[in-house]
Formats: C-alpha cells, sequence, structure tokens
C-alpha cells in the first residue's frame, strides 16, 4: 500500500502532490496570506474573483504578486454570488484575467446569513460552465443525490459541506458525506466547516480526497502555525484511511499484548 507522499491525486488532467487546498480571504494582509500557504504545503490555492485584486485595480496590492501563477493552480471562486447568472458572469471574467485559465470553484449561494448553498441555482450554472468548456469543482450541500447530479453534468470535482462556511463545527454529517464519496467517480473535497487540524484529519479518515480550508487558518491564534498542522492532520487523516481501521467491538475487549507464553500460577 502506497504512503500518502507517494499517492498522488488528480483533478481533470493535473495530478497534485498536496491534498490540502487554502483560501486567500480573511488575513491580516498579503504577507500573512504568503507566509501560510507556504507554511501548508498547497499546491492549489483559491481566490474570490469578486474581492480579490488581481490586476484590474493598479493602485492597489496584487495578490498574484502574493501568490504567484507560476508557482501555485489559482482556483478562482464565485464567492459572494446567489444567482447562476453572476456566478458564470464571475467566471468568465477570471478567465479574462487569468489568461484563459479554465479550472474554477462554483458556488452559488442561497442564504446571506448561512451562506448555504442554493444547490438549484448551482446545478443551472455549472450546466453553462461546463458547457463552455470550464473545469468546474463545484460547492455544494451534502446531498448524495445532489452530488450525483453534478458529477453527472460533468464536473470535475465535488466540494461538499463539512458544515456551514466559517463555522468551525467540522463535519457535522459524516454519514452522508461518507455516500457522496463512496459514489462518486470524481475527487471529492470537503469544503467548509473545518475548524482545526483534527477535523481535516477526519475528512480524510471518511476517504474523501482533499480538504479545503480557509477560515480555520486565517482566524487562528498563529495563523501559520495553524497551517502547518492543517497540513499534518490532512497527511495523518490520509495514511490511517490507506492503512484501514480496525473493526469496531462493542460488547467484547481484546488485549494489546500477547497472551501466549504469559507466567502463569
Amino acid at each position: 500500500m502506497k504512503s500518502h507522499e507517494e499517492k498522488k491525486f488528480k483533478i481533470g488532467n493535473r495530478l497534485f502532490s498536496s491534498r490540502l487546498i487554502v483560501g486567500t480571504g480573511k488575513y491580516k494582509n498579503f504577507d500573512e496570506t504568503k507566509k501560510c500557504i507556504e507554511a501548508s504545503g498547497a499546491e492549489i490555492v483559491t481566490l474570490a474573483i469578486r474581492r480579490t485584486n488581481l490586476g484590474q485595480n493598479p493602485k492597489e496590492l496584487n495578490l498574484l504578486d502574493f501568490v504567484p501563477p507560476e508557482k501555485y493552480t489559482l482556483l478562482p471562486n464565485t464567492a459572494g454570488c446567489y444567482t447562476a447568472e453572476d456566478a458564470v458572469r464571475t467566471l468568465r471574467l477570471a478567465r479574462e484575467l487569468l489568461n484563459g485559465h479554465r479550472l474554477v470553484k462554483l458556488e452559488v449561494l442561497g442564504n446571506k446569513d448561512t451562506l448555504y448553498p442554493n444547490v438549484v441555482e448551482t446545478l443551472k450554472a455549472a450546466e453553462k460552465l461546463v458547457a463552455e468548456d470550464f473545469e468546474v469543482m463545484v460547492y455544494t450541500s451534502d446531498d448524495p443525490i445532489i452530488a450525483t447530479e453534478l458529477e453527472k453534468i460533468g464536473c470535475v470535482a465535488i466540494m461538499p459541506l463539512g458544515s456551514l462556511i466559517g463555522s468551525g463545527m467540522g463535519l457535522l454529517n459524516p454519514l452522508n458525506l461518507r455516500i457522496i464519496i463512496e459514489q462518486a467517480a470524481v475527487p471529492v473535497i470537503i469544503d467548509a466547516g473545518v475548524g482545526t487540524a483534527s477535523d481535516a484529519a477526519i475528512a480524510m479518515e471518511l476517504g474523501s480526497d482533499a480538504v479545503l480550508v480557509n477560515t480555520a487558518i486565517a482566524a487562528a491564534n498563529d495563523p501559520i502555525l495553524m497551517a502547518t498542522a492543517m497540513s499534518q492532520g490532512v497527511i495523518s487523516g490520509h495514511n490511517a484511511f490507506l492503512a484501514g481501521r480496525m473493526p469496531r467491538k462493542k460488547y467484547t475487549g481484546s488485549p494489546s499484548s500477547p497472551i501466549e507464553g504469559i507466567i502463569s500460577e
């Protein structure tokens, strides 16, 4: 059995070694953003097109000077979009700003308080984007039926929530997440709700292909140290999944040391 370090995962036609994807929002400044991304070891970095300067405002700092496209795979997202139309328009803009970039993260929100996804609008947007030759990684609810429909449309990765965006509540519905993981033929990436490294480890132990984390790193007392911890949690959880846990035994115990050859009275 290969270890975590030996097993890469594939999104579309791209291979990645790191199974931790990080965001660029909520940091104190771009310098902290850069240091946290480096500490995380992430290869994919997501950014909100509607909230980030990528050169469209020459008088402001450009995120790309701190997160260079030649070093990282950028994943423009549609954070802040509440309709399919807005989401599609935003990612068309991202493609222009990033010189024809096709790999994108789609998210269409349904409620400004909970930031829960609007799956109806998400399905509409996914169909349009796939038809326009985007490679769509899609944020969605933990509904296995919706996940299957998004895969049928042609999305290259399904990204169900662990809990609400920015909540830090961890994985509230692991059974549904496991169903999605077991049914999917494309990568499944747990997105939203991860609060600490143990949550990331649990996500990987379920069999997910990767974890996306932003707020849990940016809002930590020591963001750089938390970025390191998240990387370690993902590696540990994935190795545990590859190793295979021992069976659960409800009503019996078993000594951890051999009983043969013990000194008897």
